[in-house]
């Protein structure tokens, strides 16, 4: 902070310090009185101060005041989005049930509204509050009025995932990005940020020229580093059609997930079960996969075993098969390592 110094006891002193020592400025003096209540409003100020210099600046600013600067430059935050889910309907003989468009269902405190068939018995739902925790939900649906007919109705399959609103770490990467990577023209800097305007997406990669002149390829996964949905590349396309130079020719896929399967024998240090360390295993081979996916294309071997003895209750590994071998995986750099499965030996 750079003015933590200017507390409350020094502004006084200072002010007290102005003061010819003739005059009485003792703690209860009528100087004293008088100036106190003045230093401690100075001192508020500079707290103020410190708060407006720590928001003005985009490395150290968040919330509303973060906003305003990306806005600047055209960087705006993605704001919350709602889930589309499967619902499954039948009637009392449960053969396949056609509820109403608008029909509205409770699951828990989420409302769900029918907005569109898919087929008989089967609609589109969409959960009237946005965000990412209607994606966790599954189970029996409650009509919120009567329907005639009605035998049951599911909430199913997650269609199109709900989105929290970005985050200010997020917001701000973007807002550097930004301004690192100026907008030229359909540059590789415009497809990346265009796609990153998608709510969910998280990272991207551009390839040019990958199926002849003035084709422009563009590869993306989720801010979970997972490879999208289709109806988020979907999303994704449609915004990079509006905003593309007209001659370019765009393409918009998915990082293709790659298996990782993992065969070890480990040796526990004896403070917990098996199934724990194997969890354990799983938590830290994960976090390696996902610090590499997008900026390395190979899954190391050393540093999947580093990451086994990083699991808290292994004490030792050996015979460490990686998809069957025990080297480096490559991966293309339209792809993404996943975590498959994991075999103690």
């Amino acid at each position: 902070m750079l003015f933590e110094n200017q507390t409350f006891e020094t502004i006084l002193q200072r002010m007290l310090d102005r003061i010819p020592d003739d005059i009485d400025k003792r703690e209860g003096s009528i100087i004293y009185d008088a100036l106190a209540p003045a230093a401690i409003e100075f001192a508020q100020a500079y707290m103020e101060l410190d708060t407006i210099l720590r928001l003005a600046f985009s490395k150290t600013s968040s919330g509303e005041y973060l906003e305003r600067i990306a806005t600047n430059v055209g960087v705006y935050k993605k704001k919350a989005t709602k889930s589309v889910r499967k619902g499954v309907f039948t009637d009392e003989n449960n053969l396949p049930f056609n509820v109403p468009i608008g029909s509205q269902f409770r699951f828990n405190n989420t409302t769900y509204v029918a907005i569109e068939k898919i087929t008989d018995g089967q609609f589109r739902i969409q959960a009237e509050t946005p965000g990412s925790e209607t994606n966790k939900e599954f189970g029996n649906l409650f009509p919120v009025e009567p329907i005639d007919g009605l035998g049951t109705a599911v909430l199913a399959d997650v269609l199109i995932p709900g989105e929290d609103e970005e985050d200010d770490d997020s917001l701000r990467q973007r807002y550097f990005e930004r301004i690192s990577m100026p907008s030229s023209s359909g540059n590789n800097a415009d497809y990346i940020r265009w796609a990153k305007e998608v709510p969910g997406i998280g990272y991207v990669r551009v390839f040019r020229r990958w199926d002849g002149p003035g084709t422009v390829r563009v590869v993306v996964i989720t801010d979970k580093k997972k490879s999208p949905s289709p109806q988020m590349i979907e999303k994704v396309k449609e915004n990079i059609e509006a905003k593309r130079p007209i001659l370019a020719d765009v393409t918009v896929d998915g990082a293709r997930e790659v298996s990782i399967d993992i065969d070890v024998k480990v040796t526990l240090n004896g403070n917990g079960d098996v199934e724990t360390a194997l969890q354990q295993i799983k938590n830290s081979i994960n976090d390696y996969l996902l610090n590499v996916a997008f900026f390395e294309q190979i899954v190391r071997y050393a540093k999947v075993g580093e990451a086994i003895l990083n699991a808290e209750y292994v004490l030792d590994y050996e015979n460490l098969k990686i998809n069957g071998g025990t080297g480096n995986i490559q991966i293309n750099g339209d792809e993404i390592a996943v975590l498959g499965r994991v075999t103690l030996l």
